[in-house]
């Protein structure tokens, strides 16, 4: 017998996701919920849906999707809503997936406080919280966590991540903010906002660092312990920025495990510092991993090195396919399905498996949640990892705003072992 999953939160991101829940083997009934009733028509209209789908199964609010017996939710609704939304679903005895970040809101304080509140409600009620980190599940993170397991970058000395997300670049962030905004929660999180302004408290990018801190932390399995940073101060009356006291913000973390850690979260600037928009880097006595390519050298015995043949570096250029970890087959030929309705059985089984979504990332968030939700497991991504990644955005914050005093990272400790 498999689970059922709730989904709330029906626009144009927590929709793409929609697919992908529905089609996994391990769900046997799936719900949809939505203030607005088009967005749940969308999908209650579709047959693909209607093996797994039943009418009664249509919810418009969070209150009455708690109400029901669902045995997880899947929160992709307004940023500054995922912490409360995601307290009130496990209360009501309900695993959680959360879309990134924890919570979105320009208040340090509050943010480490919902942080808080998350750990203790996972451990007061038995929950699973999982975040949908997009970069742990990048083809560079899965090769870089197994090549860490074997030892093979040695000690870790430096990484770096980052986020360079132009305003007016592709998925234009004025576009987003329009769109967000237009919506019935929106337009209350206008009047929340105008509450900070009173308050004379701005934001920053460093308020959703997950995307640039998660690669060096999954890999490193480590968590920051001081963070110095420094901010740009936007000079034009651009009202995007209004509420920022940044458009870019740059730190440097000095973390556990004595590597230190360079992140970038920059939204005035087009170029891009690698290869990618959002990437990672990472650095060790023996091994290196940067721009898809894996280094690697052989250190000689330094008692007796024998100088007419020292060893060289080694560059092994890497693909996507060679980075991925595999799914499980029954998974992974559901997904393709959910991917590729026009095809046939016989099509889908001469194609290649090929993941889609941020960096390829969608896929294997999906059938993280599931199979921990169905085998009653902490998530990789749990709430221990998650307030660690939040937790730097918000010091780094806290240092760019004291003109790069150096500020103490809070952390929550490990996952405890086992389930």
């Amino acid at each position: 017998m498999g689970i059922s999953i709730g989904l709330v939160g029906l626009g144009s991101f927590g929709s793409s996701f929609a697919p992908l829940f529905k089609s996994h083997p391990a769900v046997d009934r799936i719900g949809f919920c939505d203030r607005e009733p088009e967005r749940i028509a969308k999908f209650a209209d579709d047959p693909f849906y209607a093996d797994k789908f039943d009418a009664r199964d249509a919810y418009p609010s969070l209150d009455a999707i708690c109400k029901a017996d669902f045995d997880a939710l899947v929160i992709i609704t307004q940023p500054w809503l995922h912490a409360p939304q995601c307290i009130q679903a496990m209360e009501s005895g309900k695993h959680v997936y959360s879309a990134v970040p924890i919570i979105s809101i320009p208040d340090n304080g509050e943010v480490l406080d919902w942080c808080d509140k998350l750990v203790e409600t996972v451990q007061r009620t038995g929950q699973h919280y999982m975040l949908g980190e997009t970069t742990y599940y990048h083809s560079q993170s899965m090769y870089c966590r197994r090549k860490a397991r074997e030892g093979a970058f040695g000690d870790f000395v430096y990484a770096e991540g980052e986020y360079m997300h132009d305003v007016d670049a592709n998925c234009n962030l004025r576009q987003v903010q329009q769109s967000r905004t237009s919506s019935a929660s929106g337009k209350e999180w206008q009047a929340v906002r105008e509450v900070y302004r009173r308050r004379g408290i701005r934001g920053g990018p460093m308020h959703y660092p997950t995307h640039s801190v998660s690669g060096p932390v999954c890999v490193m399995n480590t968590h920051a312990v001081k963070a110095t940073a420094y901010g740009y101060r936007h000079r034009e009356n651009d009202p995007y920025f209004a509420d920022s006291s940044f458009s870019n913000e740059m730190a440097l973390f000095k973390m556990a495990n004595d590597a230190v850690v360079r992140v970038l979260e920059m939204r005035e600037t087009p170029g891009l510092v690698g290869a990618d928009s959002e990437t990672f880097r990472v650095f060790g006595t023996r091994g290196a991993f940067s721009e898809n390519r894996w280094f690697e050298i052989t250190r000689p015995d330094t008692a007796n090195p024998d100088l007419a043949n020292l060893p060289k570096p080694e560059k092994t250029p890497l693909t996507p396919p060679e980075m991925f970890d595999p799914l499980p087959p029954d998974v992974q030929q559901a997904f393709k399905q959910a991917m590729h309705q026009d095809k046939d059985e016989s099509e889908l089984l001469s194609m290649d498996f090929t993941p889609r979504g941020h960096g390829g990332s969608h896929p294997y968030l999906v059938h993280e949640f599931v199979d921990a939700v169905t085998q009653n497991r902490i998530p990789a991504i749990n709430i221990w990892e998650a307030v660690r990644y939040m937790a730097m955005g918000v010091a780094a914050h806290q240092s760019a705003l004291k003109d790069g005093e150096t500020v103490t990272v809070p952390d929550w400790g490990d996952a405890p072992a086992g389930v």
